[in-house]
């Protein structure tokens, strides 16, 4: 009787060693699991947080800019619609943009490509006309019934890059 004893207590002894041993292991794996998920979540904060300051100057988060739209019975989201496709028609000319106080290079035009809209007065363009790039400030007037107004403010034309030989 008194083995039984002994080898049921050797076996418990052993027993919850084992349990000790695998439960310390799974303890750290989780540890490290969680530490990786915070280390991804504070990843994904910081880019939510810049992608945040990187559209501070747009119409979607100018709250004031959006007012100044509703104060005069206008969508904003139609208006701004409205305006990059105003804006693009002018490169149906074939002297190029005219928006765009640059002369066409090697016989080619510039042409709006892209836009984006500040507020609910400029908008920043990008023009290019294949070889040469550059962007473009522009003033904007709406008018719901008439095609916009631009005012072209200011420019910058960048310069040709060179290949390295």
């Amino acid at each position: 009787m008194k083995n039984v004893f002994l080898y049921g207590l050797v076996f418990s002894l052993l027993f919850n060693v084992f349990q000790y041993v695998n439960s310390t292991k799974i303890l750290d794996a989780k540890e490290k699991e969680v530490e990786n998920v915070k280390a991804n979540l504070k990843i994904s904060r910081d880019s939510v947080m810049s992608l945040t300051s990187a559209n501070y100057f747009s119409l979607e988060s100018d709250e004031d800019a959006q007012e100044y739209f509703y104060s005069h019975e206008l969508d904003y989201q139609k208006v701004a619609e409205k305006v990059k496709e105003d804006l693009l028609v002018l490169n149906e000319n074939k002297k190029g943009n005219k928006l765009i106080p640059y002369e066409p290079i090697d016989g080619k035009v510039f042409l709006v490509n892209n836009s984006k809209i500040l507020n609910h007065r400029w908008l920043i363009a990008e023009f290019s006309n294949g070889d040469l790039w550059g962007q473009i400030l522009v003033k904007y007037f709406v008018s719901p019934d008439k095609p916009t107004d631009f005012e072209t403010v200011e420019t910058v034309l960048y310069e040709r890059q060179t290949k390295e030989q």
